[in-house]
Order: C-alpha cells, then structure tokens, then sequence
C-alpha cells in the first residue's frame, strides 16, 4: 500500500460478501480453497499479496453487479465478473485505509451513477491520489475500479469521499 495520506480509500470486497463468495460465488460455483505454495497472490479481502503457506482461493466476483444492488444502478451489459484471490477464510481485513497494489501499471477505470463505463486510463507504477482525484473530475464519474492491465481483473474500488 501506498503511505501517502489520501482523501481516496481502497476498497476491499466487503466482509458480507466476503462470506458469500467462500460458500458460492458469483458465478454459482463452489470455492476451491488451497494452501498457497508460493504467495503472492493479490488478495481482494484484505489489498495485500499472499504469503507461502496461507490458505486462498480464487473466485468469481462481480464487483458492478454488487455495486449495483447497493445503490439501485442499472449496469445492464456492463455488468460483469472475473477472477479474484481471497483467503479461504475469514480475516481481518486491510491493514490501513490508503491506495494499495500501486507497484504496476493499472487501469482506473470510471463508471457512472447508472453503472455504465465512461472511459478508462492507464496510469504509471506509483500511482495515487493525484490519478484518481483527475478520475473523478468528471462530475459524472460515481465509481473507479483499479484494474490489472495484463488480464483487466478487478483489484478494488474507489467511491468519491
């Protein structure tokens, strides 16, 4: 995670849906938990990578779709679902409150109030609060996903503080 002090908060997928996915995820499937022989997996329940020996699993999540029964939007065929590392079991969450997984390039990708995309950017390694704060300059913009660039998994969300 970045130390840098941000109006911006990463959002970690939330503890009730956390307990969900470990029983059926978004794709109606069984999770298959294992023992991490080589860590460093990103994990989307607590933003930081794996360490040798803990038990993760991968599932399917659909982050809009989540969004979406929250706040009533319509993401319509923008709805989607991809692949996301988190412990097979309960933990404690992220450690603080900053951007995390900034050690790459990654998209940040914006959606309206409605739940449709507007656009995306992709933004250097080291990225912070000066790239999503620009995200978000667009009145328009409700949401960001910070995205992998290499397979567009989803790593987190940022809501407007």
């Amino acid at each position: 995670m970045t130390t840098e002090t941000s109006t911006y908060t990463a959002r970690p997928i939330p503890p009730d849906a956390l307990a969900e996915l470990r029983v059926t995820d978004d794709a109606g499937r069984v999770p298959s938990p294992l023992t991490d022989d080589e860590g460093g997996a990103p994990l989307r329940c607590c933003l930081r990578h794996s360490r040798v020996g803990e038990r993760i699993t991968l599932v399917s999540y659909a982050p809009l779709r989540r969004w979406a029964a929250e706040t009533g939007a319509r993401p319509g065929p923008y709805d989607e679902q991809g692949p996301v590392f988190i412990h097979a079991d309960e933990c404690p969450g992220p450690e603080g409150d900053g951007l995390a997984f900034t050690n790459a390039h990654r998209v940040l990708r914006r959606y309206s109030a409605d739940g449709h995309i507007l656009g995306g950017e992709l933004v250097e390694e080291g990225f912070g609060e000066r790239e999503v704060r620009k995200a978000f300059d667009d009145p328009a913009v409700a949401l960001v996903h910070v995205r992998a660039v290499e397979y567009g998994c989803f790593y987190y969300e940022i809501r407007r503080p």
